[in-house]
């Protein structure tokens, strides 16, 4: 079965607009635990303008799904998952002030930060994944910097795939096939949605997590949040 985890950036977004404390964050991720959802994902930025620093502590004192803290590793990210101790680390490449993230690493190029870093995860017992698009060599730096996983980055197949699914997908099973032979765990985000979740899903018999925010608590706007979250399950593993 592959796992659904929920980004919650976009409900620290909207408590933030008012300056207080609603939608009360935690409990919004207690209840899409108690909704079916596999685990809960968030992505603090030096910012602060969405998740913030001390709300990773709040969530990693009460849930108790998987907890996957995305990131750029500067010292402040790596001082935090540390001391947290999530589930799962996913490295980003994010720049400062990006809106949202756009690119997977070039693991070639930044070799020896990422197995810098994933190495002082791995000692403090985290699972690590980098955040990569289908580019093989790219997965293949993933696999020598020492991850544990790959996070394909799904925005090319969302982009494409109301044009030509076959197309749009054709590059993520090899993708998929190539980080198994590596013996990569495979996860996959952005940009994936109600439409086209199921397909990606039956096309990547090895996914074993997938990583929704933006559209999923768009979508809660219409359906419902816990009715949403059953949705997203059943598209992922009809």
């Amino acid at each position: 079965m592959t796992r659904l985890s929920v980004n919650i950036n976009k409900v620290a977004t909207l408590r933030n607009a008012r300056g207080q404390n609603t939608p009360d964050l935690i409990n919004v991720a207690k209840d899409i635990e108690r909704f079916g959802a596999n685990g809960i994902t968030v992505h603090p930025r030096p910012d602060e303008r969405h998740i913030k620093y001390v709300d990773v502590e709040d969530l990693a004192s009460v849930l108790t799904t998987e907890f996957n803290v995305e990131g750029y590793p500067n010292k402040l990210f790596i001082d935090l998952v540390k001391k947290v101790r999530p589930t799962q680390v996913t490295l980003v490449p994010d720049p400062p002030g990006v809106l949202t993230s756009n690119a997977g690493w070039d693991t070639k190029e930044n070799l020896g930060l990422l197995t810098e870093v994933l190495s002082d995860l791995k000692n403090e017992g985290i699972r690590t994944s980098v955040f990569v698009s289908t580019d093989m060599k790219f997965i293949e730096g993933a696999k020598y910097a020492g991850a544990d996983r790959v996070e394909l980055y799904t925005e090319p197949y969302a982009n494409m795939y109301n044009q030509n699914s076959q197309a749009a997908i054709k590059p993520f099973v090899e993708a998929s096939f190539f980080a198994k032979e590596l013996g990569l765990g495979l996860n996959a985000g952005h940009d994936l949605n109600l439409k086209n979740l199921n397909f990606f899903s039956q096309k990547i018999p090895d996914l074993m997590e997938v990583s929704i925010g933006h559209a999923l608590i768009s979508d809660a706007l219409y359906y419902g949040l816990e009715n949403t979250v059953q949705m997203y399950l059943a598209r992922l593993n009809e």
